[in-house]
């Protein structure tokens, strides 16, 4: 079992910057890819950015891709989620899942989650 807590979502204007933070404790937190969700009010949830167990593989959606960073620190037990250039459109509740199938980006690969912060951007 992995315990996932999500934190750092707040209120930001267009273009500013938030860092998420998702802590981990239970089982070995390094064994797992982690993922970053997020799902907007009335939408799918959906993928955001993804890590692998080392931190050396990691992986973005194309709407994110040059804006958001996403990093581990293993001997800390979490994952950050730098989020910079922030827009409306990236106002949801972001979610962190611990992939339990190895490297798949699907919600259904991963088997434990958090409970996930809220981000809100203005314009």
């Amino acid at each position: 079992q992995v315990q996932l807590v999500e934190s750092g979502g707040g209120l930001v204007q267009a273009g500013g910057s938030l860092r998420l933070s998702c802590a981990a404790s239970g089982r070995t937190f390094s064994n797992y890819a982690i993922g970053w969700f997020r799902q907007a009010p009335g939408k799918e949830r959906e993928f955001v950015s993804r890590i692998n167990w080392s931190g050396r593989s990691t992986h973005y959606a194309d709407s994110v891709k040059g804006r958001f960073t996403i990093s581990r620190d293993n001997a800390k037990n979490t994952v950050y989620l730098q989020m910079n250039s922030l827009k409306p459109e990236d106002t949801a509740v972001y979610y962190c899942a611990a992939n339990t199938r190895g490297w798949g980006q699907l919600p259904a690969d991963f088997g434990y989650w958090g409970q996930g912060t809220q981000v809100t951007v203005s314009s």
